[in-house]
């Protein structure tokens, strides 16, 4: 297990050393997989001639749940061998990529059964630029600048929103939940703007189980959280363009999407429909609020048929995984700020599980927006 990135810029020799830890890592645990020392020789002949090398499908698929399995930030690592994984890495054009996401997106999304899925587009050349998508997610609401300084949608969209409309984009009905389209950009290339397919996206309407008034806020949410603009590192390839999802857990929408005031900012608005007693914090009304909103969206989402879990449970699935783990003779490595879940912190098991955050390879990496550089 490599630890620690060391950025985009290889030497052939690191490029090397990073192939072979990676090639012994799949060997030793996928035991089916013969003539190591075959691959390992042909690995380097191809570095020496060509200055990188091609991952069998088989290395790329494992090498991707490898990621999965070792993202420290990720609660829901149990499932890290279900992850699906599609090799695009023929495609050339943005809008072969484009359709590539699209179909994802179908795919994944699977009528609500949601599917753990990632789709690995063409590795960046040595010291080059790659393929970028410039979205955060596949599927991002759009945040517009209102004249009165406020925000309409989403604000952890506006500076996207802003590049989408001076490059002419722009809705006739503005709405809180417009669909942000694509933008991929190919090595030495303008990026491109495309539209997503609305048939493509699979939203659930916010509705509470107890309070009827809920559904008139109009609120309503993505099916499908796919992670677009991180790189995925493999035994020393880097892949600039590789979605992937997994599922929603219930407060990443009820507690940060909706709840925090950098996002949509909806506590003020549950508290004052709930007739809470908002100018003393003794009412713990931003608690109150919090937890109505949390179990209105984990009620929609059952109700939708669409896969979503909450905090406790994934918890749980957590202390799971540590476990499969330890069996592995493997140790378990965490983020614990992002583990542990923005709600009802020491009510889960993971808050009093105290984890290094050290980084392995095969992982995933985030990468400079391209619209600030």
């Amino acid at each position: 297990m490599l630890q620690l990135s060391t950025g985009v810029g290889y030497s052939y020799s690191r490029m090397k050393s990073h192939a072979e830890r990676y090639v012994h890592q799949y060997a030793q645990e996928c035991p089916s997989f013969k003539g190591l020392h075959e691959r390992l020789a042909d690995i380097r002949r191809e570095i020496d001639h060509t200055g990188t090398y091609s991952q069998s499908f088989d290395e790329l698929a494992y090498g991707a749940k490898l990621a999965w399995r070792n993202s420290t930030r990720c609660i829901g690592r149990l499932h890290w061998h279900s992850l699906e994984v599609r090799d695009m890495r023929h495609l050339s054009t943005a809008e072969d990529i484009f359709e590539a996401c699209v179909e994802h997106l179908r795919l994944a999304t699977n009528g609500g059964r949601i599917q753990s899925m990632i789709t690995v587009f063409a590795p960046q050349a040595p010291d080059q630029p790659g393929i970028r998508i410039w979205n955060p997610q596949l599927i991002r609401y759009a945040g517009y600048r209102q004249p009165d300084g406020s925000i309409l949608g989403d604000p952890a969209q506006v500076q996207l929103t802003d590049y989408l409309y001076d490059r002419g984009w722009c809705r006739g009905e503005r709405t809180a939940f417009d669909i942000l389209p694509l933008i991929i950009q190919m090595p030495g290339q303008l990026p491109k703007i495309f539209e997503l397919p609305r048939d493509a996206i699979l939203e659930v309407p916010i509705r509470h189980p107890e309070y009827p008034w809920f559904e008139a806020l109009g609120l309503k949410w993505h099916a499908l959280p796919a992670i677009a603009n991180m790189r995925l590192e493999i035994g020393g390839i880097l892949y600039s363009a590789a979605p992937f999802n997994g599922w929603y857990m219930g407060t990443e929408i009820g507690a940060r999407n909706f709840g925090d005031e950098a996002r949509y900012n909806l506590l003020p608005t549950i508290a004052e429909k709930l007739n809470l007693n908002v100018r003393s914090k003794d009412s713990l009304w931003k608690d109150r609020a919090l937890v109505e909103l949390n179990v209105a969206v984990l009620y929609s989402f059952r109700s939708a048929g669409v896969t979503i879990v909450d905090h406790h449970t994934a918890s749980r699935q957590f202390m799971v995984f540590g476990e499969q783990e330890c069996k592995a003779q493997r140790r378990v490595f965490g983020d614990w700020g992002w583990l542990v879940p923005p709600m009802s912190g020491s009510a889960v098991e993971i808050f009093h599980h105290p984890y290094e955050n050290r980084v392995l390879i095969p992982n995933f990496f985030y990468q400079p927006a391209p619209w600030q550089s």
